[in-house]
């Protein structure tokens, strides 16, 4: 029997499902036509692959070598495939983006605009997922490129520093405190009410570890798992949140108020495979994201002195 592409995601299906029938719904074929394909891999390979005995099925040791290797030969094809559809004057093209929640509110609105101003034919399919989740999505070629924040990250993922993200108390023009750009002490919102992100957000424990270091207990009001619905909230109301300045940019309703100690700030990577191919696509990405970081360099540079115009 000649092996087929077929039989490999076969085998990875049955194995991620450890079981034949939720693995043959998967793949819409019957169940015994996948027990069957199944077993005409492992005598092509002459070994099995597969432990049938218990209530699970699972890899035999020779199956999970093995299984290593079909996942990195589905993985090179398509990329090859996505080669092969590579043009190379950016007409036309795909790119796979993920980011973490917090940048949903404030960074893919300007570097959408400017990739579908400057290539409308790249389509764009962009994912929110926890940073664990887009660098183990990068490593499984679910995705081309990634924006987190710096850390400890997986082998074989390359990080490139995009630029430092600053948080601070945001307010609306309910509160007592809009429009003030004088730092207030961060022990002041000791029993002040707030709106928060919800524990889901990774920026909440970073929030929550400060507040914990200056012995600083605000009374949390509102929670939420949404920015948007957080920043309405705010708006709306006296309620204060703690969220990345940049936010505010883009929502002349919020404004920002230092705190004091400052909120330690984070550094934005841009996170890839490093063996990955890298289409057109995704290296003009990386370049505007780069050129719009560069403007907001300029933007927030300290005004010459003598102020505009000397």
């Amino acid at each position: 029997m000649a092996l087929e592409l077929r039989h490999l995601r076969y085998l990875l299906a049955v194995a991620e499902h450890a079981n034949f029938t939720r693995a043959a719904e998967e793949l819409h074929i019957s169940q015994p036509t996948l027990s069957q394909q199944v077993k005409q891999l492992e005598r092509t390979v002459g070994v099995q692959l597969l432990d049938r005995s218990g209530r699970a099925v699972r890899l035999t040791d020779a199956g999970e070598s093995y299984a290593h290797y079909a996942r990195r030969a589905l993985q090179d094809l398509a990329a090859a495939e996505r080669a092969v559809l590579d043009v190379r004057d950016l007409s036309r093209g795909a790119l796979r983006l993920a980011m973490t929640p917090t940048f949903t509110a404030y960074l893919i609105g300007p570097l959408a605009e400017l990739l579908h101003t400057r290539h409308p034919g790249i389509t764009l399919d962009v994912r929110e997922l926890p940073q664990d989740r887009i660098e183990s999505a990068l490593l499984a070629d679910e995705l081309d490129l990634g924006i987190a924040f710096h850390g400890p990250h997986l082998p074989g993922i390359s990080a490139t520093d995009l630029f430092t993200e600053t948080l601070s108390l945001v307010v609306g023009p309910r509160h007592s405190r809009a429009g003030s750009t004088r730092a207030l002490p961060v022990t002041s919102l000791t029993g002040q009410p707030l709106a928060l992100l919800s524990g889901d957000f990774a920026t909440r424990g970073h929030i929550d570890a400060y507040f914990t270091l200056h012995r600083t207990t605000p009374s949390v009001a509102v929670q939420a798992n949404s920015i948007s619905a957080l920043t309405e909230i705010v708006r709306r109301t006296p309620l204060a949140t703690v969220l990345p300045d940049a936010l505010t940019r883009d929502h002349p309703h919020l404004s920002p108020v230092p705190l004091t100690p400052a909120l330690p700030s984070r550094t934005v990577t841009l996170l890839r495979r490093e063996a990955a191919y890298q289409s057109s696509a995704a290296q003009e990405f990386t370049r505007l994201t780069r050129d719009w970081v560069r403007t907001l360099d300029t933007l927030d540079a300290p005004m010459p002195e003598g102020g505009p115009g000397r």
